[in-house]
């Protein structure tokens, strides 16, 4: 038989969910409506303990993604904590959510104490991450910019400065 045990604790703005057992077709109602529950009640600021999760499905990622989503969307913020074992290895949750590619969408950490601290040190890896990302983007349009016109495709300001052969300038103002 499938069994799940859900513990709530609050932490100033963190409200702790502590998962245990298996998280399946079965028992994944039940963290949804726990993870419902506290948005409800005004607590938008979730942990997700899954360190005593021993076996989740794909009912079960399906739960942590739609969390994610409902806290994204009214404001909230979504941590969970997956621990590696005494030899290293990622925990069973954590080895489904990377097999199915999903594990970069959350903020994981390895215990409870450092996912409510956590804020700093997340903030600052999604604003490296960012500046990154516009750093490349500039790269690529200087780069696009630097290339003769024959080699890359005509903007939009100079396909409308381009007359037409036997276009009179005149002809493209219109009236």
């Amino acid at each position: 038989m499938t069994t799940i045990e859900v513990d709530e604790n609050e932490y100033g703005c963190w409200t702790v969910l502590r998962v245990r057992g298996e998280m399946d077709l079965v028992t994944s109602p039940r963290i949804r409506r726990r993870v419902h529950d506290a948005v409800a009640g005004g607590r938008h600021d979730l942990v997700v303990d899954l360190s005593a999760v021993r076996f989740c499905d794909s009912s079960g990622v399906g739960v942590l993604i739609a969390s994610r989503r409902l806290l994204r969307s009214c404001g909230g913020r979504l941590r969970l904590i997956l621990p590696e074992d005494r030899d290293g290895h990622v925990g069973h949750v954590g080895r489904v959510l990377a097999a199915l590619g999903v594990r970069r969408l959350f903020e994981v950490y390895d215990d409870v104490p450092g996912a409510l601290t956590g804020a700093a040190e997340w903030a600052e890896a999604e604003e490296r991450a960012e500046a990154e990302a516009t750093a490349e983007a500039e790269r690529a349009e200087q780069a696009a910019a630097e290339r003769p016109a024959t080699e890359r495709p005509a903007t939009a300001a100079e396909l409308a400065d381009a007359a037409l052969p036997g276009q009179r300038v005149s002809d493209r103002i219109a009236p």
